[in-house]
């Protein structure tokens, strides 16, 4: 597999969001106003959702690396769902992937209307 090598020095955002979780914060890093890599973590330490959440982030920054659309990867968390949604300031959180495409659109990075185009659900 082809990587792309990381610079030294990346600019990056941040986002914080709200879940049933609890907050969790996503950092996209850029190159050349391009996406790199993202992490992700959660508000509090340690425990299951974190650690998947930081799996998120590295499955993410790889698959970058290799060339796949944020689109594509917004498409693949958007609307997962969990026990544990979030409705806040009028909007709602499904779950923490849905959190993370979410981060995804609010950095200016998938096209302006993609929260409000319906996505298929796949499952039923």
């Amino acid at each position: 597999m082809d990587t792309k090598s990381r610079e030294d020095i990346l600019s990056g955002k941040t986002v914080r969001l709200y879940t049933g979780c609890g907050s969790i914060y996503v950092v996209v890093n850029f190159s050349n106003g391009i996406p790199q890599e993202v992490l992700i973590s959660m508000g509090k330490a340690g425990g299951c959702a974190a650690s998947q959440l930081e799996t998120i982030g590295r499955l993410i920054s790889l698959v970058l690396q290799v060339g796949v659309s944020i689109v594509d990867i917004a498409d693949q968390l958007r609307n997962i769902r969990c026990p544990e949604p979030c409705f806040i300031n009028g909007g709602k959180v499904f779950s923490c992937a849905d959190a993370v495409a979410q981060a995804l659109q609010k950095f200016d990075i998938l096209p302006g209307d993609y929260f409000q185009s319906p996505k298929e659900d796949t499952e039923k």
